[in-house]
C-alpha cells in the first residue's frame, strides 16, 4: 500500500475567538490536537503537542506503537513542564489522536475525545474511544447515545495531555486495505454533524479536498459551536507510501479560509450593552398621588361594562396554573443538588438539576469546586459518582468526602 490523496483542514467555528486546535499532516504521521485551557493556554497546549511530532526523533527505530506512545509521552511531559512553570498556562491540556502509516497496516495513538474513523465499503467505523464523562456512562449503560448528545457536560473529558506527570495512552494497530479512507478530527466535528452525515459528504465529495472543505462548512452550519479540524488521507495500492503523489493538497485553512468557508467564517464577537431596569425608591414614591384624569363621558352617560371573553378567561387560567407550577418546580429544583464535572475537570457540586435549556442556559450552578479532578478518579468511582441522582446538598458532599481524602494530594 501507499499513500494516495490526503487533505487537512482547521477552522476556529463560528463562536469562539482563537483556534486552539492544531494538526500535523507530514506523512507516514498526521495527528490532531484539541487544546483546552483558559486564556490562550489551549493553543499552546495543541502546538507544543503537535511540535512533538515534528521534531522528536529518539523513537523512530521504535516499531510503531512504541513509537507513538513515547512521542506523546514526551508531548505530555513538555505540556505538563510548561503548565507547572507559568502562571498563564497553569491547567492547561489537549487532546491528541495520531496515526503512522505503514505499508499494510496503520498504528493509532490516543488520548481524549478527538477521533480516529475508517470508511471501508461504504461503511463509517469508529476506531477510538472517547475518554470523556459521558462516553464512560454510555459504556456503563447509565445514558443511551441519544442523551449523550444533548447531555449538559458531554465537553467534559477524563483524560489529556498536560494534566499529570503521565498519561494512560491508547494505541493500536489495524490492517488497511486499498481505497480505505481514514478521517481523523476533533470533536468540533463530531458534536455538530451526525455519523451518517460525515460518511455521505466524503462519499459524495469529488476528491478528499472537497470532502474535508464540506466537513468543515457542515460543522460550520450546524452551529459551528468549536474548533473544528479535519485531516482526510486513502491508501492505494503501489509498492511503497509515495508523498510526491499529491504535493501541496494537505494544508491548513488559514491561507484560503473565504475561498473554502464561502462566507462562513465566525462573525465578530460584540458585547452586548447591559440592559438597565430603573426601579424608584420608596422616598421618591411616599406622598405622590395619580392625578385624576378628566372624565370622558360627563354627565353619567357610561357606557356599560363589557364581560370578557371566555375564551379568554379560561386562557389566563390557564396561564396562572402554569405559573404555580413553575414556582412549584423552581422551590423544589432549589432544594436539588448532584454531583458533576466542571469544563476544566473539577469536581463540582451543582444546585438544580442536570438539564439544559438552549446553549448557555442551564439549570443547574456550581454550589462547591473540589480539588479533586476528574481524571484521579477510576472509572467506576466516576461512574458512581456522576449518575446525577438528586439529593440534598449535605449528602452530595458526603459522597465526595472519601475520595476527596484520597484523590488531593
Amino acid at each position: 500500500m501507499r499513500l494516495g490523496e490526503r487533505a487537512a483542514l482547521t477552522h476556529a467555528g463560528r463562536k469562539r475567538r482563537r483556534n486552539e486546535d492544531s494538526f500535523v499532516a507530514d506523512p507516514p504521521v498526521f495527528a490532531v490536537a484539541d487544546g483546552m485551557g483558559g486564556a490562550q493556554a489551549g493553543e499552546v497546549a495543541s502546538r507544543l503537542a503537535v511540535a512533538v511530532f515534528r521534531e522528536f526523533h529518539e523513537a523512530d527505530e521504535l516499531d510503531p506503537e512504541q513509537r507513538l506512545q513515547a512521542i506523546i509521552q514526551e508531548a505530555n511531559r513538555r505540556i505538563f513542564e510548561r503548565a507547572r512553570t507559568d502562571t498563564q498556562a497553569t491547567g492547561m491540556g489537549t487532546t491528541v489522536t495520531a496515526s503512522l502509516v505503514g505499508e499494510e497496516r496503520l498504528s493509532i495513538g490516543h488520548v481524549g475525545d478527538s477521533r480516529a474513523y475508517r470508511i471501508r465499503g461504504g461503511a463509517l467505523e469508529q476506531l477510538t474511544e472517547d475518554h470523556s464523562l459521558v462516553a464512560d456512562l454510555v459504556r456503563s449503560g447509565r445514558l443511551s447515545p441519544e442523551e449523550a448528545d444533548t447531555h449538559p457536560q458531554r465537553s467534559v473529558i477524563t483524560r489529556a495531555l498536560g494534566t499529570d506527570p503521565e498519561v494512560d495512552v491508547d494505541t493500536f494497530t489495524v490492517a488497511v486495505e486499498m481505497d480505505d479512507v481514514f478521517l481523523l478530527c476533533s470533536d468540533g466535528l463530531t458534536t455538530m454533524v451526525e455519523d451518517d452525515r460525515i460518511l455521505a459528504v466524503v462519499r459524495d465529495a469529488k476528491s478528499l479536498d472537497h470532502a474535508a472543505r464540506s466537513l468543515v462548512k457542515e460543522a460550520n452550519r450546524q452551529g459551528g459551536e468549536d474548533n473544528v479540524t479535519v485531516i482526510l488521507f486513502r491508501l492505494e495500492a503501489g509498492d511503497a507510501l509515495d508523498d510526491t503523489l499529491v504535493a501541496g493538497n494537505g494544508h491548513d485553512a488559514s491561507a484560503d479560509l473565504e475561498d473554502t468557508l464561502s462566507g462562513l467564517e465566525a462573525p465578530a464577537m460584540r458585547e452586548a450593552a447591559p440592559t438597565e431596569t430603573i426601579v424608584a425608591r420608596p422616598e421618591q414614591t411616599r406622598g405622590w398621588q395619580e392625578p385624576e384624569a378628566a372624565d370622558p363621558h360627563p354627565k353619567g352617560k357610561r357606557p356599560r361594562a363589557r364581560r370578557l371573553p371566555r375564551w379568554l378567561l379560561w386562557t389566563l387560567a390557564f396561564v396562572a396554573i402554569l405559573v404555580i407550577l413553575a414556582a412549584a418546580a423552581f422551590w423544589g429544583v432549589s432544594r436539588a443538588y448532584f454531583v458533576g464535572v466542571e469544563e476544566d475537570g473539577h469536581v463540582a457540586v451543582y444546585q438544580g438539576v442536570p438539564w439544559d435549556l438552549s446553549d448557555g442556559v442551564h439549570l443547574y450552578r456550581a454550589k462547591y469546586v473540589s480539588e479533586l479532578r476528574a481524571e484521579q478518579l477510576t472509572r467506576a468511582e466516576r461512574e458512581q459518582l456522576f449518575d446525577h441522582d438528586l439529593g440534598s446538598y449535605e449528602g452530595a458532599r458526603d459522597r465526595l468526602a472519601p475520595l476527596e481524602e484520597e484523590g488531593v494530594p
